[in-house]
Parts: structure tokens; sequence; C-alpha cells
């Protein structure tokens, strides 16, 4: 899934538009795309290459969403996505292939919403399996 290049620019839809037609507020929509983006950078690094295959699977998206949901709001994050009516890694998925059939994202022709089913026990992803980054500083 490449982010935010949409097939037809003409034929997308507006992401209110989208909101108002399903069961995940706007704030929902914004986390996957920006999470997207983050898992695209960390997978394929920081190529700007236009024409660079920058694909993640269902898979590879679902974790790197746990990923930056942790980094955004550390144990707190299945808190945060629950509340967006986010409780399982089939939720990104419908939300991904709707943003898909809106045009704000595209998928290969070997993508589909069961590629998102039970990639992880959201719970103990978000929770028990979350550990605290230490920083250590060097004195000067």
């Amino acid at each position: 899934m490449p982010p935010n290049k949409p097939a037809n620019p003409l034929r997308q839809r507006p992401i209110q538009q989208v909101v108002d037609e399903g069961p995940y507020p706007v704030e929902a929509y914004d986390f996957i795309q920006q999470g997207l983006s983050f898992s695209v950078k960390k997978i394929h690094g920081g190529n700007i290459d236009p024409d660079a295959n920058r694909h993640v699977t269902g898979q590879q998206l679902c974790h790197g969403l746990r990923e930056y949901a942790l980094a955004q709001w550390g144990m707190l994050a299945r808190i945060v996505l629950r509340r967006w009516n986010i409780t399982s890694t089939l939720d990104f998925g419908r939300i991904v292939f709707t943003l898909i059939e809106a045009g704000h994202m595209q998928k290969t022709d070997d993508d589909t919403l069961e590629d998102f089913r039970s990639v992880f026990d959201f719970r103990g992803a978000m929770e028990s399996d979350y550990r605290i980054p230490l920083r250590i500083h060097a004195k000067s």
C-alpha cells in the first residue's frame, strides 16, 4: 500500500465524506495515513524517488502502526485506538481499504483485507509487550 498517491485524483472522495459513512472518526484515518508513512520510511528508508517501489504488506503495516501508536502514546495507545473504534488489526485493514476505495491510497492485486486479520493479539501487543524505551544521556 503506497501512501497517499491516488490512482485517479479526479475520483478521490473527501475524507469527511468517508468519515460520515463509517464507524471511525477522522482521527483514525489520519492515524492510518501517518502510520503508513512511518511504516514505509521504516521499511524502505528515506528513499524519495517517486518511481521506487514503496509497497508494504498488510502485516508490515500492522506492525508499523503498532510501533507508531506506541511511540505516540505509550501505554495509552490501546485506549486511544479503542476510543476511535479500533480494537483489532482487522480494523486497521478496514480503514486502509476504505481509504483505497476513496482514492487516498493504493494497493497491489495481491493485497486483501484478509492480510490484516489477526496479525497480532491487539491487547497484548499494545499493553503487555510494550517496553518503555530507556534513554541514556552521556555526561559532557
